[in-house]
């Protein structure tokens, strides 16, 4: 499908090709929507087989940024950006210097933070030639790894479907599977053992799994993700990479709530039926996982840790109520989340956000 036609039916407001001879680069940013704010979501650096392919993906993930910060409360729009290449070889500091003058090009109206590929390091130099550059290092004036916050909202949209589910907030005495054990789900299992739980975990990368043993030799390990989910659970938890529910995967889930960090889980629209239709509570993956986005927002104002602690505190309450809404309404908590994330969306921000003349954040 044509570049073109996809952003027809995405219904950006805008989409940017970005390209540098000189360095190397090849990039794409989607504004979805800033009707709340200025659009904000990640850089994600990987190497896609086609241009069609890394629009595909930009459009997808911008979209979902909506949504994500819509119902965080955030006054931001959504957006992402893209780099073709491999991170490992393509990425320099001559490129990303590159890519962070078309974001400044943009005029605030869209603001950059880490993703798939990309890290604080990368933020900082970015940040040499734009004022929006977020997720940038504490020495650099910045909030640095998002992670922290990220483990935080999912294991607060965790302990809203346990109460839905089970009638209590708390994790303690269930067990709790995590397929990722990056970074995210490294801190969420300190987290679940915190309050109780007992963890079984999987990843591909047996370095991961290992650095955590250390730290919690508690925690069961099992081979795979296929193993993870035919496992006597009370929830999984994906926190890889994404589509990790399939119909497969639906099909031999023994869990009664799934709820992790993982974008986009749902391989597609109808696996949110079928989850519904064998009785698994799902806890949307773009609602649960906007600590991080929380995090590098408030960057833009001076990071504050523990009001953007307890802003991404919320979460549980903002889980609660679209599980709540999708019990009344009859839909899928997919949809309930889609339509309050549209309704926020329709009435517009809080508060004005910056404008031309405005005054910026410091680079």
């Amino acid at each position: 499908m044509p570049p073109t036609d996809l952003v027809d039916l995405a219904g950006h407001e805008q989409v940017v090709f970005c390209s540098d001879p000189a360095t190397g680069l090849r990039a794409v940013i989607a504004l979805h929507s800033t009707a709340l704010g200025p659009a904000l979501g990640g850089t994600r650096f990987h190497p896609y087989p086609s241009m069609d392919a890394a629009v595909a993906d930009v459009l997808r993930l911008s979209r979902a940024m909506s949504s994500k910060n819509a119902l965080a409360g955030l006054d931001h729009g959504g957006g992402k950006a893209v780099v073709i290449g491999d991170p490992h070889r393509d990425k320099t500091p001559e490129l990303l210097r590159a890519y962070g003058r078309f974001v400044e090009s943009l005029d605030g109206r869209y603001v950059t933070a880490c993703d798939v590929g990309t890290y604080v390091a990368d933020m900082d130099v970015v940040a040499e030639e734009t004022r929006w550059a977020t997720g940038r290092s504490p020495e650099r004036g910045g909030a640095g790894d998002s992670s922290l916050l990220t483990a935080l909202g999912v294991f607060e949209g965790m302990r809203a479907a346990a109460e839905h589910v089970w009638g209590e907030p708390t994790l303690a005495g269930r067990r709790v599977g995590i397929a990722g054990t990056g970074k995210v789900g490294a801190r969420l299992t300190e987290h679940l053992l915190e309050d109780g739980a007992e963890v079984v975990v999987t990843d591909v990368d047996s370095a991961a799994v290992e650095r955590l043993l250390v730290r919690h030799p508690e925690v069961t390990v099992v081979a795979d993700a296929e193993e993870l989910a035919r496992t006597d659970l009370d929830v999984f938890s994906p926190n890889a990479l994404g589509a990790a529910l399939d119909d497969v995967t639906v099909e031999a889930l023994r869990a009664r709530v799934v709820c992790g960090g993982a974008n986009n889980q749902l391989a597609t629209h109808e696996t949110a039926d079928r989850l519904a239709a064998r009785g698994i509570t799902y806890a949307p993956d773009f609602l649960v996982n906007a600590g991080g986005v929380i995090q590098v927002s408030d960057e833009l104002h001076g990071f504050d840790l523990e009001r953007a602690r307890a802003r991404t505190r919320t979460i549980f309450e903002a889980t609660r109520e679209v599980l709540r809404t999708a019990d009344a309404e009859g839909v899928t908590p997919a949809v309930a989340a889609d339509r309050l994330a549209e309704r926020r969306i329709a009435g517009g921000g809080r508060t004005p956000w910056l404008r031309r003349g405005d005054t910026p954040p410091s680079r």
